[in-house]
Order: C-alpha cells, then structure tokens, then sequence
C-alpha cells in the first residue's frame, strides 16, 4: 500500500520559508558589495549558498550531511538518532553491499565492504578483476547510522547508492591515460596498500574541485594540506555545535564547493546522476512501504544534500531511469582496511585519519555522548544499551547559521593537559626508537606547539602543530631506526591501527583454511609473521597441513606463507618442513580467494584450467599446469586434462622459442610417471610421438631463422635425441629426423657447431673430421675472430649430446692455448653466461670432465700432456686378437671367466701363448729415466 504523496508548502510555510535567512542574506549581499565593488556574480554565488541551505532545511525527509571519517559528523550523528530516533535510515553507500553490514559486529574495525568480480561480462576484459571497497571507521557517522539501525528493533537501514555494477558502468577509464601512475613514485607501505587497486567509495567527500580555491584557504589558513584546514576551521567548530547549525553548517559548505566546482562535465554528470539514483531509490521505497518522511533521515554527503536535480527531494520528478546491471557475477565479503590504507585510498593526507580517530575519542570524553556500537563487536569496549525515549518535539526550522559563524571558538581547558600527555609520549617513543630525547625535549615540543598554533594564528594547538613541533625539537641529522618522529607521531595517534576480520564473518574457504591448520597449534588470524615447525615424519596429520600451506604458496602474494626449510618435488615425500606464516598479515588476498571458490582444491584447478586455456598460454606454460596439479592436488584425472591441452597447444605452435622449457618439464614428468606408475599415460606418449614429429619439421627451420637463438636449437635438439628411444618404439622413423638433419644450413657460427654435433651423434661426421675442421678454424686468420662463436655452439652442444664433454673440453682448451687475448677476452663474459644460462645441466659436465683431463696437482701442470696431443702408439696390439702377457697372471691361471664372455658375445679367438713380445719394454728401454731413479730408490745394483 503506497503513502499518500505529501502535500506542498502552505503560503504561510512558504512565507516563512523566505524569512527564515532573511539576515543572513542580508550579511552576505553586503559582503558582496564591500567584496566586489558592488552586486554582481559574487552576490549570485552566496545568496544561492543561503537558497541551497534553505532548500535543504525544508525538505520532508530529514537530510544528515556528512563528511567521511569526520568524528563532527560522527559525533552529531549519534546525538540526532538519540534524539529523534528514525524508523528508517536512507544511508548513502552502494545498494549491493547491504547484506555484509551484519557482519560488521564480528570485526574489528577498521574494515572495508567489498565488492568483487574476478571474471566480467560487460565490461573490457582488461578492467579485471572488478573491486569496489567502502571502509568503515568507527569515527564515521556511517558506522554510527548502521550500528542504530541494526541494533535497534524496527528501525530498517536502506542503502540507496548506485550498486557496483553501476560504479564501473560510469566509469570512464578512458581519461585514466591522461593522468598516468608515476614510475618512479616509491611503493606504498604494506597496511596502506590494504585495499589493493580498488576503487574506493566513500560517503561525504567534501574537497574543493577548484584548486585556486583550496591554495587560496591553505595559504591564508597558514596550514599545509586540506586534512589540516578541515580539522582546524570544521572539525574543531562543529565539535561544539548543536544539532541545527550542524546542519546548516554543512549544507553551507557543500554548496560552497559545488557552485565553485570546475566545468568537469564528466564529473558533474556521475555527480548528478547518483543523486537522482538515491532520490529515486528513497521515494520508490516510500511508496512501497507506506513509511511517512518524517519518520525518516537520509545520511549522506554535504556535497550532494546541496543538489539542485530535478529529482530532489520526496516531491521530486521521476524521470530518472535506472539502467540494469551487466551480466557481471559480484561477490561481496569484508576485508580488513587501516588508517593508512583510508588516507592512501582517498587522497587524504598521511595520519589525518588517526588524528580524527583521537578526536573522536576526545569529544566522547568531552560531551558524554554515547556513541551507538553494534553489538559484540570486536574491540569495542561495552556500553549499556540506551533506554527507549520518546522523540524530542521537532520545532520549525531557524536560522542558527548565522549565530554559529560568528561566534568566536572557545578553548578546552583539557587542551593543555592532552598536549602534556602527547610531549611525555613522543619522548617515550622516540627513546624507544633509538633518539636521545630527554625531559627537555618534551618541555621544548610543549612550548614549540603552542608557539606554532600562536604564530598559525590559532587558539590552541592541533594535533598537526605537535607533529611539527616534535620534528622540530626532536629530529636531529639523520633517522637512528626504522621510524622517523613524523611517523612515530602517527603512530602515536594510531596510525597504525589495522582492523581485522573475525572468523564467523569470513568466506568459507578462509575459515575451511584455518580449520585445517588448527593442527599447528598457532594465532594465524593475528597479524604477524608466525613460524610453523612441520615433523611429517613423526606426526602424519601436519601431512595434511603441508598440503594446504604449499597451495597456499601457490594462490597467495609472497610472504603469506613462505617455506624456510622443505620442498615439494615430483615423486618425493616431505620429512619436516618450516615455514614462516602471515596469513593475518594477508588477510585480504585469502579473502578474496574465497570469492573463487568454497576451497582452496576448487580454486586451485579454476586457476590451473584458466592458465592451460588462455588464449596466449604455450606449451610450456600447460605443461606446468600439469606438473602443478601432480605436485599439489595429486590429481591424475585433471593432469591428464590438462596434458591433452598440452598436445592440442604443441600442434599449433611454429616456432621452437618455448623448447627449453618443455624439455626441461617433459623430462621431468618422464622420470616422475616412469618411477611412480607401471606405464606412462597416453597423453605423455602421444606427447613425445607428436613432439618428435613436430620438432622434425621444425629444425631446418630452427637453425636458418635468425630469431630463434642457439639455446632454444639447442633444446630442440635435445628433445629429438632425447626422446628418440621412446619415440622410436611408439611408431616414429628415425629417417625423420636424419632428413631434417640434413635440410639444415646454418649461416651462424654457433648453430654450426650445434649442426656438427648432432651430425657427429647421428655418425655421419666422425671425430676426427670434426677434430679437423676446429683445427682448420684455429689455423685460419679470417674466421679466428669467429671463433669464440663456434664455441659458444659446442657449450650449448651438451644439451642434446652429452657425450661430446671430452671434445667441447679439448675444444675451449685449444682455444685457451692458440686464441690471441684481443678474440679471446671479450669471448670470456660469453662463455660465463652461456654457462649461467645452461643451470645446473651444463657447467657440472664440463667440470666433471676438467677433472678427469687435467692433472689435480700444480706441480704436475708443467709436465703435463694433453691426451689429445700424446701420440698413438703404432705397435699397439690389432683389434680383435688377444694376448696374454706375464703382467696379466690372474687372467692366465684362470681363463674361464673370459672364455665364458669372449663366448656370450660370440667372440671365437683362441689365446695366444708364447712369451712377452720385446716391444712390450720399448717405453722403458727409450725413457729410462724413472726405472733407473726407482732403483737408486730401492737401492737394486744396475
């Protein structure tokens, strides 16, 4: 049953309506006149101010303006809902957010509303995620208004707001290229980086758009940013005003900013268009539940109370048509918000928040208003609920505007003894923070403060002229600790106050998380870092608890959960692991996991099937989706999935750039299914089939394209070869890739190498070729510049051919040893980084075998040959024959074992008898040096 529309203004109403300001007209037209040298624009702009007051005041329906996180408002606010008591408040935050309030009383504020879209429909895909936050302080009149409604029998809390959809439907990021982020700017510091990059809605943002205007108060203020001037010349005023020039107060303001706003169409445009959504939204549910105006109060910010829409007020037109929302699913939780999160969301200037939050507290102290808390709510302290009373009687609107401006500011005889208590306090903190501050420097920051609000032109000292008075007195040349006295001052007044989101008031994954590592035994949901000691081997249930903290690394920003001690490989078991937790620190991201899914296991695979499937994800990248299933969901099903993505991707990709890192995968899920599993899945051998085939046809063009580098020809060598094996008993032709072998002409000295090695593996270049041509390289003047490449070639030839460690030794040995310095030094940062590069593939065979080639002792090194340059012997025994000497007595007293080989082979040579032959002696009987040095040793006459 729709309420009956209101009635217009009477002609004795409106009478009085016209004389209600007639004096303050009056004061302000001749103002005007002393001003502007007579009546004009100036007179049009503050006699409209007086019609916006005017207008506002006679609205049915009760209008509270507001500024965010001001503790006036919040003040103001809690003695109007006490006094009149409202059935219904019409609250400015968006409209969608309306069911998380209830869950407000299970945190500790400060905290912000959510609204959250990691997937969009509607809107450009490069704009998500899509958040929206609305922090919530205690010393907030929101806070205030919702604390009333909520706990207050048969009151209802209406939000009128846009929804979020609404939000980024109008908004234009398009402007946002004109106005860049600054590269260089420094990052933010953790608790103001709490919101993330959401955008921020915040009821009552009252700034000047005109920025003359604000340098014009801030300089005649004598004060440095707009938080400072709105503290001293509003917040402190309105403390002490009654509920009337409150009010008006306000209205005046908003009128003010808004008449002297810049012509940012865009802006004014959103602007007006909220107020018509509100305005709407209040009447349609005025009508709709039968709800007289008196009976309620619409909060909102003092910028839109001054609006002068078509659409205003309870008589205002509907015109306005609300648009639907896309097609965007939103998820809406509470996420924890800081002092300092707020001031970087909104512009505001650093601790602003904190001293707001002081003088909060202040006024309550002062006029023993009691502030409405929702019921336990955390951190708050316990107050007795107020007993029902009957509303004061609502007299006719007066003109207390003008009274309230005039009337001089009154100074608080506890001032002085808060002030007393600020200097004691600085100079116990910045004692603890490493200064040599004494009682002399808390007399000096004292003095300095109120020295500072008397040159500033001010009654008592703010909280912004200690803070300078403590710089002043106590900061000396240079930062002793962490914390300079500026901060350490907002410290002081709470700056670092971080709220917390309670257990009942968490998404269902967050609390699923915390109930599986109620086994460790520690305060996750505290801030700080907590160190867990895992002993799997001996308490099989933190085995559970290892599972969930790995997939916590996983979906979390680093530092959440970080292992110190422990790893997680395929196809190994965890023994005892450590771990460093701030999952309370993170609170945030775990919560907007909770967005995405009931449980980290669901969330997880979302992510892996949203990487395997994205339009740009590679080979490389679904076979680490696949590894990452195996390593932390343990789930064949979705790594079989995932690896027949795998395939699908390999087969439409026409480049090799990917090859080292799918090597690198591939050969690691081989070892892994070969030692867990009896055979390999069908999508690994269709894998390596298609592979092989696939990088068959490839390399002629690997090895001629000047953009595919010699790392990734490299690898896909190393596949081809390494793979052949299980290739080749899969079905595949190695005459593949002996044609694609052969197709190949490089023109780079580096893929030329690569091209002989693998010819030297395939058989068609022996050693000795190969040996010759490097020594045709060496001995040629015009390619000896081009040397060094050759060799890069070979360094990454151990790749596909490991067994050509020995030659790639002689080879970089040779070079060391013939190369002039002017080729070889700058070649030597190449070789370090091709070996850097290589990881821990490349650098340990080519020490391994050094070792083995070079002599291990200094002393050796000058008599030392290298095997490759030690002459072959031509009386060496031909191949085939064996013979059996004295030297071998063992293998002549006892042949069987040989003759058991020699006949498993199918070897039919007979042993030969006889004695040695004289050429076994030739070496001593030509050095015999060291046989005539061993028997001056052993004392044996010659």
């Amino acid at each position: 049953m729709s309420a009956p529309t209101p009635a217009p203004a009477t002609p004795a109403r409106a009478s009085t309506a016209e004389g209600t300001f007639e004096a303050l007209r009056g004061q302000l037209h001749e103002a005007a006149t002393a001003f502007a040298d007579g009546p004009g624009a100036l007179e049009g702009i503050l006699l409209g101010m007086v019609d916006d007051v005017d207008r506002a005041v006679r609205e049915p329906l009760e209008i509270f303006p507001v500024c965010h996180h001001s503790p006036a408002s919040a003040l103001a606010m809690a003695r109007r809902l006490r006094e009149k008591r409202p059935k219904t408040v019409y609250l400015e935050l968006c409209e969608d957010m309306a069911p998380l309030l209830g869950e407000l009383r299970n945190c500790k504020l400060p905290v912000a509303v959510q609204a959250f879209a990691s997937e969009v429909e509607g809107f450009p895909a490069d704009w998500s995620p899509l958040s929206v936050v609305a922090p919530i302080t205690e010393a907030s009149a929101e806070y205030q208004a919702i604390a009333y409604a909520l706990d207050t029998p048969g009151v209802e809390l209406v939000l009128v707001d846009r929804s979020s959809d609404h939000v980024f439907q109008w908004d234009a990021r398009a402007d946002d290229t004109d106005n860049p982020a600054d590269p260089d700017a420094p990052p933010a510091e953790e608790e103001a980086a709490l919101h993330g990059d959401a955008v921020g809605v915040e009821i009552g943002d009252l700034r000047p758009r005109f920025a003359e205007l604000e340098e014009h108060l801030l300089r005649h203020g004598r004060v440095r940013h707009w938080s400072e001037w709105w503290h001293q010349y509003v917040e402190l005023p309105l403390g002490d005003a009654d509920h009337d020039a409150y009010r008006q107060a306000m209205f005046l303001i908003g009128s003010l900013f808004r008449r002297l706003a810049p012509g940012d169409q865009r802006r004014v445009r959103v602007d007006e268009d909220r107020e018509r959504y509100m305005w709407t939204r209040i009447r349609a549910h005025l009508r709709s539940s039968g709800t007289s105006p008196e009976d309620g109060l619409y909060v909102c910010g003092a910028f839109h109370a001054a609006s002068r829409v078509a659409e205003f007020g309870v008589d205002g037109t509907d015109t306005f048509e609300i648009g639907p929302r896309t097609g965007t699913t939103w998820q809406h939780g509470l996420i924890p918000s800081s002092h300092a999160a707020i001031e970087a969301q909104f512009g505001l200037a650093a601790g602003s928040v904190s001293i707001a939050a002081t003088v909060w507290a202040k006024n309550l102290k002062r006029t023993r208003v009691r502030p409405y808390r929702l019921a336990g709510q955390a951190g708050a302290a316990k107050t007795r609920t107020a007993a029902a009373q009957a509303p004061a009687p609502e007299a006719g609107p007066a003109d207390r505007l003008s009274g309230f401006l005039r009337r001089p500011p009154v100074l608080d005889r506890l001032d002085e003894e808060e002030l007393l208590g600020w200097s004691v306090d600085i100079v116990r903190a910045a004692r603890r923070n490493g200064y040599l501050a004494s009682t002399a420097d808390a007399i000096a920051v004292f003095e300095t403060s109120i020295l500072l609000a008397g040159m500033r032109d001010r009654a008592r000292p703010t909280p912004y002229d200690f803070q300078d008075a403590a710089v002043t007195c106590i900061e000396k040349d240079s930062v002793p600790g962490r914390r300079d006295v500026r901060r350490l001052v907002e410290i002081m007044m709470g700056g670092d106050r971080v709220g917390q989101v309670g257990y009942d008031a968490l998404p269902p994954l967050a609390r699923d998380v915390h109930d599986r590592l109620a086994a460790l035994g520690l305060p996750l949901q505290q801030r700080g870092v907590r160190r867990a000691l895992l002993d799997i081997a001996g308490n099989q249930d933190l085995a559970a608890c290892s599972d969930v903290l790995w997939m916590l690394r996983y979906l979390m920003p680093p530092g959440a959960a970080r292992p110190i001690m422990g790893e997680r490989t395929l196809g190994e078991r965890p023994i005892q692991e450590s771990w460093d937790l701030a999952l309370g620190t993170h609170q945030r991201a775990l919560i907007e996991l909770g967005y995405e899914g009931v449980s980290i296991e669901q969330v997880l695979e979302q992510r892996l099937r949203r990487d395997a499937h994205a339009a740009r994800a590679t080979t490389a990248t679904v076979l680490g989706t696949v590894e990452d299933a195996t390593l932390y969901l343990r789930s064949r099903r979705l790594a079989d999935e995932l690896g027949t993505r795998a395939l699908e991707v390999l087969a439409t990709e026409r480049s090799v750039d990917g090859a080292p890192e799918v090597l690198r995968r591939v050969r690691r899920l081989l070892a892994y299914y070969r030692t867990s599993a009896p055979t390999l899945p069908p999508w690994i051998e269709s894998f390596v089939k298609t592979g092989y085939a696939h990088y068959c046809t490839l390399l002629p063009t690997a090895f001629s394209d000047e953009d595919a580098t010699v790392r990734q020809v490299a690898a896909t060598l190393g596949f081809l070869f390494g793979m052949e094996g299980l290739a080749l008993s899969l079905g595949c032709d190695r005459t593949q890739l002996e044609l694609a072998v052969a197709q190949c002409h490089p023109g780079d000295p580096a893929k030329t190498a690569l091209l002989w090695a693998a010819q030297t593996h395939l058989g068609r270049l022996p050693r000795t070729e190969l040996r010759s041509r490097c020594d045709a390289l060496l001995a040629n003047p015009l390619v000896l510049p081009a040397y060094p490449r050759y060799l890069s070639g070979f360094v990454h030839a151990l790749e596909p051919v490991p067994q050509l460690t020995d030659f790639v030794v002689e080879a970089v040995s040779n070079a060391f040893a013939r190369l002039p310095d002017p080729v070889l030094l700058p070649w030597l940062p190449t070789l370090i980084g091709t070996l850097r590069a290589g990881g821990s593939d490349l650098a340990p065979l080519l020490i391994r075998e050094a070792g083995r080639t070079f002599p291990g002792r200094l002393p050796a090194l000058d008599s030392w040959i290298p095997p490759w340059r030690q002459d072959q012997d031509p009386a060496a025994p031909a191949t085939g024959q064996r013979t059996t000497t004295t030297a071998l007595p063992l293998l002549t007293a006892h042949p069987e074992t040989c003759d058991a080989l020699a006949a498993l082979l199918g070897c039919e040579d007979t042993w030969t008898t006889g004695e040695p032959a004289e050429e076994g002696a030739e070496l001593l009987r030509r050095h015999p040096a060291t046989a005539e040095a061993l028997g001056v040793l052993l004392e044996i006459p010659a």
